[in-house]
């Protein structure tokens, strides 16, 4: 996303829902790397934010007696660089990781768990915890976190009789149908083949009871089956294969859609038209009875294994810092999104009621590492590959799914 904004599960200018993970081959327990710092004094940072973000890095390091320099680099890049930093031993005090990509780095040994330093997790989102852990032991935690909602346009509803947001598929589906009309879709979502087009099926594949460990399952199938009867009714767009979520929100502010699946980093976005009367409510589930699971997005801060203990202990007292609850509403102030820990997200929700309905998904959200840790890239790509071929008529829903899994 633009400044101070990610896609999924990113919180500033960012390309899609997750970067690619690479294989690591990082030294283990030895000491992963040697922190570049120039001085003993000084800790080096390193994210792929924008500098809007400088001063609550400069709030931690004034509060744990440090300097700090802030290295910032581009988010396609960020998992390439450290490769690069821990072959020459030159990881930073202090790394900011996508969620997804925690299990894989600290598999490799290249982090330090977060106990060390006083850290667990407690209070925070259930979902920001099992992002940071592997094998038990807690690496990252975030200061304040993302998910989907789906936003609506309250005067289109107004118009069309519509008195409340749906809550189930079919009143979803009758809902988006009312609103369709000659150069407007009822309802748009990225169904793209990306990792992003993946991250905005999930909601209705989780809260539907899918897993990604096996796509092949009726209740996999019937969500995809749903997504294929909105395109059927001419609710969503068959260009919805080739949308991201930027693409998705513009259709939005342009009137083109009605409700569109997205995140709190469109509010900037959203902000610019202030003619656009909208609001936000839960991605809907199949059945009234059914738990809304939508996907965590954000970032987790960790700190790597520099063999510089005095400086590794300070990193800790720095993350700890960051992930404060007066650091967390300060960070979800400048990312637009919740705090992770639940008492500060019900406090920031009360100041600011368009991130309220956020704050309840992500009560309930899921890492996308969750089930298969460092494997998820793999069952994100087959996602998208089913969801495409589902929707541009190459197979059915439970077909495009066997197949999908089948695949390597």
């Amino acid at each position: 996303m633009k400044t101070a904004r990610r896609r999924p599960g990113k919180t500033p200018k960012v390309a899609v829902a997750a970067a690619a993970l690479f294989p690591l081959s990082l030294a283990a327990c030895g000491g992963a790397g040697a922190s570049g710092s120039e001085s003993p004094n000084t800790l080096t940072v390193q994210d792929y934010y924008e500098a809007v973000h400088d001063p609550i890095y400069q709030a931690c390091a004034k509060k744990a007696g440090v300097q700090v320099k802030i290295n910032h680099i581009p988010n396609a890049g960020l998992i390439q660089k450290v490769l690069q930093q821990s072959s020459s031993r030159t990881l930073p005090d202090v790394l900011m990781l996508d969620n997804p990509d925690v299990q894989q780095i600290a598999a490799s040994g290249a982090l330090s768990p977060l106990s060390d330093y006083g850290l667990n997790g407690d209070g925070m989102v259930p979902a920001v915890v099992k992002a940071g852990t592997h094998e038990g032991k807690l690496y990252g935690l975030a200061p304040a976190v993302n998910t989907l909602t789906i936003f609506y346009n309250k005067d289109l509803f107004e118009a069309a009789g519509i008195t409340a947001p749906p809550k189930t598929w079919d009143e979803l589906r009758a809902t988006a149908k009312k609103l369709t009309q000659q150069g407007r879709y009822g309802f748009a979502m990225s169904n793209i083949n990306t990792y992003e087009g993946s991250w905005q099926f999930l909601p209705f594949m989780w809260s539907n009871g899918g897993s990604e460990q096996n796509l092949a399952t009726p209740e996999t199938a019937q969500a995809l089956q749903f997504v294929l009867d909105l395109q059927n009714d001419g609710s969503i767009s068959k260009s919805s294969v080739n949308w991201s979520q930027d693409d998705v929100i513009n259709q939005f502010v342009a009137g083109k859609a009605a409700m569109v699946v997205n995140g709190p980093w469109q509010f900037p976005t959203l902000g610019k038209h202030k003619d656009l009367n909208w609001a936000a409510f839960p991605v809907p589930t199949r059945t009234a009875g059914q738990t809304p699971v939508a996907p965590l997005g954000g970032e987790l801060y960790t700190v790597p294994r520099t063999r510089d203990k005095a400086k590794m202990a300070k990193a800790g007292e720095f993350v700890k810092c960051l992930t404060s609850q007066e650091q967390q509403l300060e960070t979800a102030k400048i990312q637009q999104n919740v705090p992770s820990d639940m008492a500060a997200a019900a406090t920031f929700a009360q100041t600011k009621p368009e991130i309220a309905p956020f704050a309840t998904a992500v009560k309930t959200a899921r890492a996308r590492t969750e089930l298969l840790g460092a494997d998820w890239p793999k069952a994100a790509t087959k996602i998208y590959t089913a969801v495409q071929a589902a929707l541009t008529g190459k197979s059915d829903p439970a077909q495009a799914l066997q197949q999908a899994q089948s695949s390597q």
